[in-house]
C-alpha cells in the first residue's frame, strides 16, 4: 500500500535580491498544500486545504470543535478511503471517513458546515457566539499570565517551527502548560488546521481536560480560533499578530485570556487580566 507522502515539495526559484536576479539551482523548499474531505458516518463535513500530516489529529480536533464529539471515545475508528486514488492509482490520502460511536448522535444539516474551507479561513456555518456557547461543554478555568511568559511562549514557539525555517510559508500552534512547559507544536498552511491538529493530539492523548493550558499561535487571533480555543477549554490564547473585534467579543464572553500582537517586547491583552 502507497504511503502519505510528507515530503517538502521542492519548486525551481528565480528570486531578486539586492538588485539582481539569481536561479536557486536547488529548488526551493515550499508548504505542501492539498486537499482534506472529512467524512463522519459517510457524509461530508468539510473539505479543508491543509499540509498533509496529523489528518487524523486534524478530523479528531476539528469535529470536537464544531461540537460533533466530545472525547476519542466517541470515535469508533477513522481511515482513509481507499477509492480516493490519483492518476497513478494510488490513494491519494485526502479523504479521510470517520466512524462515531452508535452512542453519538449523527451530524444533521442544522450542524454541518458543507462548504469547502480554505488555508485561511475555518469557520463557516456556525455564525453566533451564542451558538458555540451553547455547544461548549469545557469550562475554562482562568488564569493569570505574568508579561514576562507571554513574550517568551511565541518565540518557543518559533523554535519549534521545523517547517516555518524551511518554507518561510506555514503556521503553527503550540500548547504549553500554564508553567510554560511545552506539550506539542504542530504547523499547517491553515491556521485553524494546525489549531485542530493540538486540539486532536490532546484528545487522542487523553489529556484535553487538563485546566490551565495555553494555545499559542503564529497568526492572527481570528473568531475562529477563538471558537476552537473556548471548545477545548484552554485559558489563554496567544497570537502574534492582530484580533478580530468578533474575537475579543467572544472572548469576554467566555472568561478567555486573549493576548495579540505578542512579538519582540510588546504584547496587547484584550482580554483576562495579568500576574502583574
Amino acid at each position: 500500500m502507497a504511503r502519505l507522502n510528507l515530503s517538502t515539495p521542492m519548486a525551481k526559484v528565480i528570486r531578486r535580491e539586492d538588485g539582481s536576479f539569481t536561479v536557486n539551482r536547488r529548488s526551493d523548499a515550499i508548504t505542501a498544500e492539498e486537499p482534506l474531505e472529512i467524512r463522519m458516518g459517510g457524509q461530508t463535513i468539510t473539505t479543508t486545504m491543509r499540509t498533509p500530516g496529523h489528518d487524523l489529529e486534524l478530523a479528531h480536533g476539528f469535529l470536537h470543535s464544531e461540537g460533533l464529539i466530545r472525547s476519542a471515545a466517541d470515535v469508533e475508528n477513522a481511515r482513509y478511503c481507499a477509492g480516493a486514488t490519483g492518476p497513478d492509482g494510488q490513494n491519494t490520502y485526502n479523504l479521510l471517513d470517520v466512524q462515531q460511536q452508535l452512542f453519538v448522535k449523527a451530524p444533521t444539516l442544522d450542524n454541518l458546515r458543507l462548504t469547502t474551507t480554505n488555508s485561511a479561513c475555518g469557520v463557516c456555518g456556525s455564525t453566533s457566539i451564542e451558538t458555540i456557547m451553547s455547544k461548549r461543554h469545557r469550562p475554562i478555568t482562568p488564569i493569570k499570565l505574568s508579561p514576562e511568559l507571554v513574550l517568551e511562549l511565541p518565540q518557543r514557539l518559533r523554535e519549534n517551527q521545523k517547517q516555518f525555517k524551511r518554507t518561510g510559508g506555514i503556521h503553527a500552534a503550540a500548547v504549553f502548560e500554564s508553567d510554560g512547559t511545552h506539550i506539542v507544536t504542530r504547523e499547517d498552511i491553515g491556521r485553524h488546521n494546525a489549531a485542530d491538529k493540538v486540539i486532536g493530539h490532546l484528545m487522542l492523548n487523553d489529556s484535553l481536560d487538563t485546566p490551565g493550558r495555553i494555545l499559542v499561535m503564529s497568526s492572527r487571533a481570528s473568531f475562529e480560533l477563538v471558537q476552537k480555543a473556548i471548545m477545548a477549554g484552554f485559558s489563554a490564547l496567544i497570537a502574534v499578530s492582530a484580533a478580530s473585534s468578533l474575537a475579543v467579543e467572544m472572548a469576554e464572553e467566555a472568561g478567555l485570556t486573549l493576548i495579540a500582537f505578542a512579538r519582540d517586547d510588546r504584547f496587547n491583552l484584550y482580554a483576562g487580566e495579568l500576574d502583574m
